[in-house]
């Protein structure tokens, strides 16, 4: 890579991952300080952005340390690690990313029952769930994946240590430590997108029942940041990691990329460019800030 065409790549990777920190540090800061959105919806928002904030660290440091260096390199404690939280993260954000549409799913269909059955403490044990089931379907793929024998293949094909180039690199049979990261990946992606389509399935069928156009419009416009969000971040997420690893290449660099870096950036701008009540605190506090 010619010093030109590098420094373009790190300006272009710098420039991401500072936009995508203050973005998501910024939806997290009008959360806590405006009243109006002390809501079920922007709580599990929030978490979502402290979720990219945390997702995207595991990564692009890394890429951004290593895009000088001739030789790039990690330590196999490092590499697990790294493996490790970037799966737990994203696992996460699937569980999460369904828990919101559950949210939205009683919003639209259960309006007068929805403050009563969404109250804190049921969103603080929703979020609890997801870390603690994130952590499960995480711990027991990786654990294997480090166990296994890499004899004298070092190189990983990637831009990160992710569990289909290190499957690739073992030298003994992985097809049992392959078998376990697709069906717990699987398990954790499958269900994410199952309740999803279920809950947005209810939310149409409400939604087709109103009499006014403006309550249809009005139930739509709730959802659909988050219809844009899980869309994006499922399909990639589906294409990485519920197929053989063996028969994986170029396209699981690209899609990697795409939603570990790519995916963090424009959740922010979506539900706060999508969302009237976001828009509104984010002109109130800068009145404020102004005068």
């Amino acid at each position: 890579m010619n010093s030109i065409l590098q420094n373009t790549v790190f300006v272009i990777f710098l420039l991401m991952y500072l936009l995508t920190i203050s973005g998501n540090a910024v939806i997290i800061a009008i959360i806590q300080t405006s009243n109006n959105l002390h809501k079920p919806m922007y709580f599990f928002l929030g978490n979502l952005s402290f979720l990219e904030l945390t997702y995207i660290s595991v990564t692009v440091p890394k890429i951004l340390v290593d895009i000088p260096r001739k030789i790039k390199y990690i330590s196999f404690s490092g590499c697990m690690t790294q493996l490790f939280f970037f799966t737990f993260l994203g696992a996460t954000e699937n569980i999460l990313l369904a828990i919101m549409s559950f949210d939205r799913f009683l919003a639209v269909c259960y309006p007068l029952r929805y403050t009563s059955i969404m109250s804190h403490r049921v969103c603080l044990i929703l979020l609890f769930a997801c870390w603690i089931l994130g952590f499960l379907t995480t711990s027991f793929p990786i654990i294997n994946i480090s166990q296994l024998h890499f004899c004298s293949a070092n190189q990983i094909n990637h831009f990160f240590c992710e569990a289909a180039p290190l499957l690739k690199l073992s030298c003994s049979d992985p097809y049992f430590k392959e078998l376990t990261v697709i069906i717990c990946a699987s398990s954790v992606i499958l269900s994410s997108i199952l309740l999803t389509m279920m809950s947005y399935g209810y939310i149409l069928q409400t939604i087709l029942r109103m009499p006014s156009a403006t309550g249809k419009q009005k139930a739509a416009s709730t959802c659909a940041s988050h219809l844009i969000v899980v869309t994006t971040f499922y399909s990639t997420t589906f294409v990485m990691y519920v197929q053989p690893t063996a028969s994986q290449g170029s396209l699981n660099k690209v899609m990697a990329l795409f939603y570990a870096v790519f995916t963090p950036l424009v959740n922010p701008f979506i539900y706060s460019l999508r969302n009237k009540e976001v828009k509104e605190a984010i002109v109130l506090i800068l009145k404020r800030t102004t005068f």
